[in-house]
C-alpha cells in the first residue's frame, strides 16, 4: 500500500480531469494563426508537401494540412501553431484558417442534425474503420479509451460489430480496395447514423489525394457529421470534437 501512495505522490493524476479545457504537449501543433506580414506568397505556399496553402489571400486548409511545421519553419513570422486543440468541426470550410484572423474553430449548433443531438447526447457508439490508414491516427485513437483521457466516462466508446454502432469513424484515405467494405460497414450500422471523419487523409486524403487507388465515392453521397483534422488528429481533439457535436444545446 506504501508503495502505491509513493508512486501516486510521485506521479499525480493519472488522468485528465478537466479534458475540455487540458492543455496539449509543449510539441503539439494546433490551430495555426496566419499573420498579415508580406511575404513571397508563392514561395510560402510551395513549402506545403500536401498542398494545404492557399494564396490571395493566404490561407492553411487544415483539412489537407499534416501539421508538418514547415511553413512555420521556414517563414516564422507569417504563420505560429499555437496548442489550441479543439480543431473539429461539423462545416468543411470552417477548416480553412486565413491570414490575419485568429478566431476558434467551431461546431456550427445549427448545422447538427436535430436528431444527433437528442439520440446521442448521453451515450455514443462508434465502429472505427481504418480505410487504408497508415496506423497513426489509428494508434491516437486506442490512446482516447486509456487512463489518461478515458473517453469512456463520457459514455462514448468503439463497438466491435457495426450493428452496435451508431455510426462509422474513418481514418485512412479510403483506398479502393476498402470502398466497399467502409459502405457495407456503414450500411450496417442501425439509423440514425453518423459519419465521421478523423485526420487529414480521411477528410482530404492528404498525401495520397491524386492517387488512383483511391476510392472515395464514399463521401459523395454520405453526409458527413464531423470532420476532425490532424496528422493524425490527438486525442484531445477526437474527444472534444464528439462532445461538441453531440452535446452541443
Amino acid at each position: 500500500m506504501f508503495k502505491s501512495l509513493n508512486i501516486f505522490l510521485h506521479q499525480g493524476k493519472q488522468f485528465i480531469p478537466d479534458i475540455r479545457n487540458a492543455k496539449a504537449p509543449r510539441v503539439f501543433r494546433g490551430r495555426p494563426v496566419i499573420s498579415t506580414e508580406k511575404v513571397d506568397e508563392e514561395a510560402f505556399a510551395g513549402v506545403c508537401p500536401s498542398g494545404a496553402i492557399g494564396i490571395s489571400p493566404v490561407s492553411i486548409d487544415l483539412g489537407k494540412c499534416l501539421f508538418c511545421g514547415e511553413c512555420e519553419r521556414c517563414f516564422p513570422k507569417k504563420v505560429h501553431f499555437t496548442d489550441d486543440t479543439h480543431l473539429a468541426t461539423n462545416v468543411r470550410e470552417r477548416l480553412i484558417v486565413r491570414e490575419g484572423e485568429d478566431k476558434p474553430i467551431e461546431v456550427d449548433r445549427d448545422a447538427i442534425r436535430p436528431e444527433v443531438r437528442k439520440i446521442f447526447r448521453g451515450s455514443l457508439k462508434l465502429r472505427q474503420v481504418s480505410a487504408g490508414g497508415d496506423g497513426s491516427c489509428e494508434a491516437e485513437l486506442n490512446a482516447t479509451g486509456n487512463v489518461q483521457f478515458d473517453m469512456g466516462r463520457f459514455g462514448i466508446e468503439f463497438a466491435a460489430s457495426p450493428r452496435h454502432a451508431d455510426g462509422v469513424l474513418v481514418t485512412g484515405p479510403i483506398s479502393a480496395n476498402m470502398a466497399r467494405a467502409l459502405e457495407l460497414t456503414y450500411e450496417a450500422c442501425p439509423e440514425p447514423r453518423l459519419v465521421i471523419l478523423d485526420g487529414t487523409d480521411a477528410i482530404s486524403g492528404g498525401m495520397f489525394a491524386d492517387s488512383p487507388d483511391l476510392d472515395r465515392s464514399f463521401l459523395e453521397s454520405h453526409h458527413v457529421d464531423l470532420f476532425i483534422p490532424g496528422n493524425p488528429a490527438h486525442p484531445l481533439t477526437v474527444i472534444n470534437g464528439l462532445l461538441d457535436l453531440t452535446r452541443s444545446k
